[in-house]
């Protein structure tokens, strides 16, 4: 979603067309369509692989290549030095998961309705002081290392002292980090407790989708350290966030 946000917004400055290929393998494994509604602002394409025949093609054909190399050692805090901008003539081909403008909003993303009657059932539940707490496990060895257990718990509890009607909505892809806080917090977690925790089905996905417009949906978020899943949540609708186990 940021690489779509930069490239639309790459595309809007230079007053080109966008198309987007978006590739459904074992770690995001469905379609657009079946996440989003209709876009109007791009082009999109699915494809399951990355051989597949366009994308060779728009590869083979553009001028220019951004690989997530390249990105870095041309942005700023501001996204993209302008003048390196300027120098992309024709087409450009973009590979990376880097940012390379910041995200203003999310206003090209629209959940399916289905998808998004899911997240206003769950949404309606929060009350008036609900904070998001985003918990990453699994691969993410620097989430793991930094943003632990009791960095969560001590993040929680500080929440609670400055406002005891505080509930907690809990996306996690560890049910027993959500058995432990659940035991922490007895009766203050909301969380799609049957959710699919699998990235290489459609269903994961629309799980996935569920708990970031729901994290966003809160007044704040704990996230974990070095999770773009945290990151892009709290961009979503300009709120605030810590990252638990940022201050040790």
């Amino acid at each position: 979603m940021r690489v779509i946000n930069s490239g639309w917004r790459l595309a809007e400055e230079r007053q080109e067309e966008l198309r987007v290929l978006w590739l459904c393998n074992a770690e995001l494994n469905c379609p657009f369509e079946e996440l989003f509604q209709p876009v109007t602002e791009f082009e999109i394409t699915n494809i399951r692989s990355v051989a597949d025949p366009r994308k060779l093609f728009y590869q083979k054909t553009a001028r220019n290549h951004l690989t997530n190399e390249e990105i870095t050692a041309h942005r700023n805090s501001d996204g993209l030095d302008p003048a390196y901008t300027a120098s992309l003539c024709g087409n450009t081909y973009i590979f990376t998961w880097e940012w390379f403008y910041p995200a203003e909003d999310y206003h090209l993303f629209r959940p399916t309705e289905a998808l998004q009657a899911r997240i206003d059932e769950m949404t309606a539940r929060f009350g008036t002081s609900c904070v998001g707490v985003h918990i990453r496990r699994t691969d993410n060895q620097p989430a793991i290392g930094r943003s632990s257990t009791d960095a969560f718990l001590r993040s929680m509890r500080q929440e609670l002292e400055s406002d005891p009607d505080t509930m907690f909505y809990l996306a996690t892809d560890d049910l027993a980090e959500e058995a432990a806080l659940r035991s922490a917090f007895p009766g203050r977690i909301l969380s799609n407790e049957k959710r699919c925790l699998r990235r290489d089905s459609a269903e994961g996905m629309h799980d996935a989708l569920l708990d970031l417009y729901c994290l966003a949906n809160t007044r704040k978020i704990i996230g974990s350290y070095f999770s773009s899943f945290t990151d892009i949540a709290a961009d979503m609708h300009h709120i605030p966030k810590v990252i638990a186990g940022a201050d040790f």
